[in-house]
């Protein structure tokens, strides 16, 4: 049986979708590459290489600071997969960001299949 995430609730989608996106934004913090990655799709592990990630965080770390707050705003139902939109703020950049995360659930697990904070 497929997993339809259109049936979930907002709840339900968040009580999944929080604890992999705490993890991401730690990891990220930390510049742990295998932790950041854990929860990415094969799609996504092709393209966030340790290398990639060292850049990434060098470049927001210098610019931004580091991830503070984060509240939901929207999430958007398909039958295969779920977008959660947050308000995102960081330590050193004022102002509001966004921060977004596409989840799919595939062999029993739910994975990231896109994630960016922008």
């Amino acid at each position: 049986m497929t997993l339809n995430f259109e049936t979930m609730s907002e709840q339900q989608i968040l009580a999944i979708a929080d604890p992999i996106m705490d993890n991401l934004m730690e990891a990220s913090t930390q510049r742990d590459h295998a932790r950041h990655v854990r929860d990415f799709t094969g799609r996504l592990k092709a393209i966030v290489t340790p290398d990639y990630l060292e850049c990434v965080c060098q470049q927001y770390q210098t610019e931004k600071g580091y991830f503070t707050t984060r509240t939901p705003i929207a999430v958007l139902r398909r039958p295969d997969s779920v977008a959660i939109i947050w308000k995102q703020h960081f330590t050193k950049a004022p102002g509001e960001f966004v921060a977004e995360m596409v989840l799919v659930h595939r062999d029993g697990r739910y994975w990231v299949d896109h994630v960016m904070v922008f």
